[in-house]
């Protein structure tokens, strides 16, 4: 009898806990405790807490800038781990630094090259994925991983810090011990990836200059792409729904509050999407080797569309109560149960989508040059941030009710859903190439 296949093997598992390591990066320190700690020791409304959003903006456009050029370097013989493990360290000290230092100055410098290391370290991480496994389990395994991600980074750190500080009073001392909490995690589970997952695709290494080397690599990946129609268009296609996710996820709470809903109940609810997320994840994965990752990426965007529909149905129910015949009170309780459903139905998909993209781009591109086409990918999803932020503000400004902000979003998922439906016949061709090959 043939002894049965593991489901993982040591080096998939091993990256996939770089997920589990690193997402308490993103929910301690960029979304829920860090802006809070830095907010009390800078000052509301002074020039620290005016230049805070200058210096993450400054983060990201430095590593999406920097990305396909350092991603080529990464392709090289040896490279990929020596530049995932000097970002990973470098986010590591630097946010060990902002959970001790008192002046708010250098906790800002220290966020952004925390923040650099992060993105950097990430972004290698991806790449690693046509390493680590193959073709028909890529789905799988970057499922997993963000799975992983939503408990090991968003449920069970999360959760122990908000213990700590409400049993602390909420004091400076307990947000700086939930700051601390972060490297000593993101390094601890960092150690199976160091262990096991090897660069096993890659360009031999030049004997020349390395940086011009990398150079003439970026410039003719950014051609290869613009000639290679399934990797174009799905990367355009990623540019505006990826917007549209990310859109929902940072403008959720601020919504609410214009609205008026409570900040306890919405951030409850918060955490009920990433409950809901971790098996959806698990799910997508196995539901793309029956329906095919593409067509999951496409009800995504469906449902993501339907969800900015729901949204903006909790806006006019508050905007318009009178017209509805609702007295405020009325208004406000319907929309935050529709806030609840509404961050049900995210949790259902933002998992999937995300890991999907991610292994379905692994899947069109040349193994060999991973970490330069994930650095590509890494700019599409950087500079996309800023469309659906500003649609939201420039539609809530032109009608002065915050619902049409939040409605002008499904225009990002409209255009993502176009050019997943045009680009379709190349990413069939594509599919059936790496059949064949």
């Amino acid at each position: 009898m043939a002894k049965k296949e593991k489901r993982f093997t040591k080096a998939e598992w091993s990256w996939i806990f770089y997920d589990w390591a690193n997402s308490i990066y993103a929910t301690n320190i960029m979304a829920a405790i860090f802006p809070i700690l830095y907010s009390q020791i800078a000052g509301k409304g002074t020039v620290g807490d005016h230049v805070y959003g200058y210096a993450v903006s400054f983060a990201n456009l430095l590593v999406a800038v920097l990305a396909p050029y350092l991603g080529a370097i990464a392709d090289f013989r040896g490279m990929k781990k020596k530049l995932w493990f000097g970002f990973m360290i470098t986010g590591v000290v630097f946010t060990a630094v902002m959970g001790i230092v008192g002046d708010w100055k250098l906790m800002l410098i220290g966020f952004v090259i925390s923040r650099i290391g992060f993105s950097g370290s990430c972004m290698f991480y991806d790449s690693f994925l046509t390493d680590v496994t193959t073709p028909d389990k890529m789905d799988e395994v970057s499922t997993w991983g963000f799975a992983m991600g939503y408990i090991g980074g968003s449920t069970i750190p999360f959760l122990i810090s908000i213990g700590i500080m409400i049993l602390m009073n909420m004091s400076e001392l307990s947000m700086r011990i939930a700051v601390l909490i972060v490297p000593v995690w993101w390094l601890v589970f960092s150690i199976p990836f160091m262990k096991n997952v090897h660069q096993v695709s890659y360009v031999d290494t030049p004997p020349t200059s390395l940086g011009k080397a990398a150079w003439k690599n970026t410039i003719g990946t950014f051609k290869s792409i613009l000639k290679t129609k399934a990797i174009f268009f799905f990367l355009l296609a990623y540019f505006f729904y990826i917007d549209g996710v990310d859109t929902i996820i940072s403008m959720a709470t601020k919504y609410g509050d214009t609205l008026g809903l409570g900040s306890i109940g919405m951030i409850l609810a918060l955490v009920v999407t990433q409950v809901v997320a971790m098996p959806c994840s698990i799910l997508f994965g196995k539901l793309s080797k029956k329906v095919g990752a593409l067509k999951l990426i496409t009800f995504s965007v469906l449902m993501y569309a339907f969800i900015t529909i729901v949204g903006f149905s909790m806006g006019y129910i508050v905007d318009f109560n009178e017209r509805l015949g609702l007295t405020p009170e009325k208004a406000i309780s319907i929309s935050q149960v529709l806030f609840w459903i509404l961050a049900t139905l995210v949790g259902t998909v933002q998992g999937g989508i995300q890991a999907l993209s991610r292994s379905y781009f692994g899947q069109l591109i040349p193994p060999e040059r991973s970490g330069e086409y994930f650095g590509f990918m890494d700019i599409f999803g950087k500079f996309a941030c800023v469309i659906g932020p500003a649609l939201y503000e420039l539609f809530y400004w032109l009608t002065g009710k915050a619902c049409f902000g939040i409605l002008s979003i499904i225009l990002l998922f409209i255009l993502g859903f176009v050019f997943l439906t045009v680009g379709k016949k190349h990413f069939r061709t594509a599919e059936h190439a790496e059949v064949e090959g």
